[in-house]
């Protein structure tokens, strides 16, 4: 970032703050992280369950730091007395968010202004949608950024992220790379967490992608209704306080998309139903492949397999004709991206048995997930799935019903169990399975894809399901390497050997 007076950022953000900035000292950096203090840092002290992180502010002090923004009347003083020039913002509701948010904006100068930004939100989608976008517009000659549930990437390799959508600070500074690494544009995905904390304000979006909503995050939104009106704030508020000419589209196929329509302000781009402007058909459906029929238009085989991705290509579609882009060449170049990691990955073998893994991890993704395998018409579906820890409890019953109606052979294991006990997330999942299913219960992840890669035969398909591009599994609050795709291609491995 260029060097700035404090002064000239505070009244730059325009947001309502205490300040006591003494000789007002220039600003080369903002963190908040007491790690990646540099010299002439400004420290953010952002609000935690976990911890009071002004007790930082010594260390950030120690390291260079010359501003801090801190959230208590306490903090302000200790701030004082280690010589750094404080901000002061009231942690209520969602203001500190919102402040630090257009701070960063008038700290690097806002480089939304110069990149067309993308949002994708929805419970279902959102990451092979913003793929799909992101690496579309690179095939059409733009340099792009694809910032979301992956990690973020520019010109180089992915880079793993924290969240699918960061808290202000990192966002802001990565809006900063990508516009440094010479980004058009910038493709982002837009959790209900964010929207509603205003992680994202002062985001000049210039389209909204709008795939759909299903059960999800209800032990953070409590109820279906205020989580669909955090997905809703990016057609509404963030919309209305872009700088630019905001384009909605949304998917009318969707019942709460279709009730949006009359509120919103801005042109919209529908699809998803019959009487939707961009309406396009899947034809040829398989585990690797696609077509995409634009009604009365063109039509491209893409490389996504699985009915669902019909959906998520059309979502795509009209992103890019919101952004000025033919049907033709959008199709054209959609039809060069490669399929997403770890979404209807098909992991590799010549047993004749179809292995998938996906990141379906809501009852209405792993019904849409094992759906479209039920189409491709296997043999027999041999599913393994399990729960997160320490999110929605509600959604585990409903996870096994759809697996254990949808599958020939279900095979429930662990998630990522967090800080809860595996066995005890098992228990609550496996009331949900159906009467009469066949079942197994193999709490050991990489037991449980051994024992559905054993029970396989040619013509199958194993559905690993949860995880997708996760190679981690979260045990407490650590992190330890598990990849389902390694997983299964060892299983196939050992079960080839085996056989031979």
């Amino acid at each position: 970032m260029k060097p700035k007076r404090l002064s000239e950022i505070v009244d730059g953000a325009a947001v309502r703050c205490s300040t006591d900035w003494g000789s007002d000292p220039t600003v080369r950096w903002v963190t908040a992280d007491s790690r990646d203090v540099r010299p002439d840092s400004l420290f953010v002290c952002m609000p935690s369950a976990r911890q009071d992180t002004h007790a930082f502010l010594p260390a950030a002090a120690e390291a260079g730091a010359v501003a801090c923004v801190v959230h208590s009347p306490d903090a302000v003083a200790t701030a004082q007395g280690l010589g750094l020039a404080v901000v002061g913002i009231a942690n209520e509701g969602q203001a500190f968010h919102f402040a630090v948010g257009r701070l960063c904006r008038s700290a690097f100068d806002d480089p939304t202004l110069e990149t067309t930004v993308v949002g994708v939100t929805g419970t279902n989608g959102k990451t092979t949608t913003a793929w799909m976008v992101r690496n579309a517009l690179v095939d059409l000659g733009a340099q792009a950024a694809y910032l979301g549930t992956l990690g973020f990437q520019t010109t180089g390799a992915m880079r793993p992220l924290e969240n699918t959508t960061p808290f202000p600070v990192e966002t802001w500074r990565l809006l900063e790379e990508a516009r440094e690494s010479g980004c058009e544009a910038v493709v982002l995905e837009a959790s209900s967490h964010a929207l509603y904390q205003r992680r994202l304000a002062g985001v000049s979006f210039d389209v909204g992608v709008f795939t759909n909503l299903t059960q999800d995050h209800l032990d953070f939104h409590e109820s279906m209704e205020s989580y669909a009106a955090a997905k809703k704030l990016l057609f509404t508020e963030y919309a209305a306080a872009s700088s630019k000419e905001f384009a909605a589209c949304v998917n009318i196929g969707d019942a709460t998309g279709a009730s949006w329509i009359p509120d919103l302000a801005c042109p919209v781009f529908t699809f998803g139903s019959a009487d939707a402007m961009i309406r396009t058909e899947g034809q040829d459906v398989q585990v690797d492949g696609l077509t995409l029929a634009v009604e009365g238009g063109p039509s491209k085989r893409l490389k996504f397999g699985g009915h669902y991705n019909v959906e998520n290509a059309t979502s795509a579609l009209a992103a890019l004709t919101a952004l000025g882009y033919e049907a033709e060449e959008a199709l054209e170049a959609l039809a060069t991206v490669s399929p997403v990691p770890g979404r209807f990955e098909p992991v590799p073998n010549g047993q004749g048995i179809g292995v998938l893994v996906d990141y379906a991890h809501t009852p209405d993704a792993l019904d849409n997930l094992l759906r479209s395998v039920r189409e491709l018409r296997p043999r027999q579906i041999v599913t393994v799935f399990g729960c997160g820890g320490d999110r929605d409890r509600t959604k585990r019953p409903k996870m096994a019903a759809a697996a254990s109606s949808l599958s020939d052979v279900t095979v429930v294991t662990s998630d990522n169990p967090r800080t809860e006990d595996p066995e005890a997330i098992i228990d609550e999942i496996v009331p949900g399975i159906k009467n009469g299913a066949r079942w197994e219960r193999v709490t050991d992840r990489r037991a449980a894809i051994e024992r559905a890669v054993r029970i396989a035969e040619p013509g199958d398909v194993v559905v690993i399901a949860g995880k997708g591009h996760e190679d981690y599994q979260i045990i407490g609050r650590e992190k330890v390497h598990m990849s389902d795709q390694e997983m299964a291609a060892e299983a196939l491995k050992g079960r080839s050997a085996v056989e031979a």
